[in-house]
């Protein structure tokens, strides 16, 4: 299935096939080698991962090192050309090339990032009202947009930007993140622009209709009074920024939360809306009573996935 989804679907490749290369390759004389473009499709498709979304970067030479020498001349001459260029190639080079002009299941492992656009967001008083979001167009309407690694850290720099830009420096004391993405984000926060603050963690879950955390979370200790920056991935009609805050409040009295959140969800098809409260979570975070909202991308749904399937 991955091999024909690699190909757009314009093969048709089968059992009686795949069962002719296993035996090839665990018996000597028995069943039949792929070609040199056969191991290429099935790097690629191999790359991918169990679930078909990663973006590993896996050799043809690896599938047969154990049978190398038993493929046709041609086809061990193609890898040992093909490997010799590996080393000076651009990075990603290797695997685009493969995937350019594809489907929309393959285009999707290089995101698409849309036109930046000024959004009004709550800040600080006097603060600087204004961020700068880019737009994530999701070329698969009804599914999830699988992110690259790329478009995870320009995300991550786009956040830093406006906390840098919010009207005054922002000290954070502790940088919390929401489940396992949120707290990859934290960390890169913390360490880029809080000078390796402490690293909180809040591991949320669904309890029927409610939000609920896991004794896994970690609260790092913290006078009173003190600056916390929350980290999530994405909002859309869960108040999980609202739980966690009143969460964060109880342990740390009169706590000062901030709220850094990678892709908020649009209420409309229009992912430059013209105002905070088109967004689908804008009651949600205007509630949480939050000192300021930094939001590096808008979305569509269903959603974004982060890279490596990080919850």
């Amino acid at each position: 299935m991955r091999y024909n989804e690699v190909n757009d679907h314009q093969t048709s490749l089968g059992g009686t096939t795949i069962n002719a290369w296993e035996t090839w390759a665990r018996t000597r004389g028995a069943g039949s080698p792929p070609t040199f473009s056969s191991l290429l499709v099935l790097a690629t498709a191999y790359g991918r991962g169990p679930l078909g979304i990663t973006t590993e970067d896996i050799s043809p030479s690896d599938l047969v090192s154990e049978a190398y020498e038993r493929l046709a001349p041609e086809d061990q001459l193609s890898l040992k050309r093909y490997n010799d260029r590996r080393p000076n190639a651009a990075a990603g080079d290797l695997n685009t090339h493969l995937l350019v002009s594809r489907s929309p299941t393959t285009a999707i492992r290089k995101n698409i990032v849309g036109p930046d656009f000024n959004l009004g967001v709550p800040t600080i008083a006097y603060g600087n009202p204004e961020v700068c979001v880019f737009t994530l167009p999701n070329p698969q309407p009804g599914q999830l947009l699988n992110l690259t690694w790329e478009t995870f850290g320009f995300g991550i720099e786009r956040l830093i930007r406006q906390i840098k830009n919010m009207g005054r420096r922002l000290d954070a004391d502790v940088c919390f993140g929401i489940n396992e993405a949120g707290l990859v984000m934290a960390t890169f926060l913390a360490s880029a622009q809080f000078a390796r603050c402490s690293i909180g963690y809040l591991r949320c879950h669904k309890v029927r209709d409610t939000v609920a955390l896991a004794p896994e979370s970690f609260y790092p200790d913290a006078s009173p009074g003190s600056t916390i920056l929350i980290c999530d991935f994405e909002v859309k009609h869960a108040d999980v920024i609202g739980f966690t805050c009143r969460e964060l409040r109880r342990r740390y009295p009169d706590a000062s939360l901030y709220f850094a959140v990678f892709g908020a969800m649009t209420k409309s098809a229009d992912l430059a809306v013209a105002s905070f409260d088109d967004l689908a979570g804008a009651q949600i975070m205007r509630t949480a009573e939050l000192e300021a909202v930094f939001i590096a991308a808008t979305m569509s749904p269903p959603g974004i996935e982060p890279p490596l399937e990080l919850r």
